[in-house]
Formats: structure tokens, C-alpha cells, sequence
């Protein structure tokens, strides 16, 4: 995880951001696999803001994204060559709050399980 380097005004726009700059990531890593002869299905991604998903579905300069830089619509290309795919799922059910949201108890107890995830502690 890295800090924006741009200060901005929207939750969306700064979570379009980061989508943009995982997508950079995953296509990267993608092109890796295909180097070695692995070619992978599209690579699913999910996400807990709807307006995020629209905008980088839709190629179409909607008024609420004119202002974004181009180059963060990169995820859009990326979407539609089919090597991302985007999924919405509620904010109460992803569990990658788990890494970023101080969570209580039963919710990080459920996405930890959800994840696979086991903690040993030292003896």
C-alpha cells in the first residue's frame, strides 16, 4: 500500500485512483504469468462503492468524472480488454476492512476466517 500522491476533494475519486493504480499492478503481474506461458482468467476485483464501479465501467465522460486525470481511466481500458473484472460487495461484508478498519471481535473473527487467515502466537 502506498500514500496518493494528489490531495483529493472526493472519496470516489481517491478510491478510482487506487483502482487505477492496482490495476497497473495486477496487469503487471499478469503479463508476468503470461511471459512464463500462464495465461490467466480475468482477475476479479471487488469493491464496496458503486460510483467507483460505474465510472470505470463505462467509458462514456460522465460530469462527476470530468475532472479525474486520464491516466487514472487506465482502469477502464483494463476493464474492457477483459483482463479486470469488477464486482460490487457491501461494505459490511468485505473482507478486506480487516487490513485497513480497526474492526470488533466477531466481524474480524468472521473475515479473518473468510480470508483463510490463522494467527499463531509465539509460545
Amino acid at each position: 500500500m502506498r500514500v496518493q500522491k494528489t490531495v483529493v476533494l472526493s472519496s470516489t475519486k481517491a478510491e478510482y485512483m487506487s483502482l487505477s493504480d492496482t490495476s497497473r499492478q495486477l496487469v503487471w503481474v499478469r503479463n508476468i504469468f503470461s511471459e512464463l506461458g500462464i495465461e490467466l482468467a480475468p482477475i476479479l476485483l471487488f469493491r464496496d462503492n458503486q460510483g467507483l464501479i460505474f465510472i470505470a465501467s463505462n467509458p462514456v465522460q460522465e460530469k462527476c468524472s470530468k475532472h479525474i486525470d486520464l491516466c487514472y481511466h487506465y482502469i477502464r481500458d483494463v476493464v474492457q480488454d477483459g483482463k479486470v473484472e469488477l464486482f460490487f460487495v457491501e461494505g459490511t461484508q468485505n473482507p478486506v476492512d480487516m487490513f485497513i478498519k480497526n474492526l470488533g471481535c466477531v466481524k474480524f473473527l468472521k473475515f479473518q476466517e473468510q480470508l483463510g487467515l490463522e494467527f499463531y502466537l509465539p509460545k
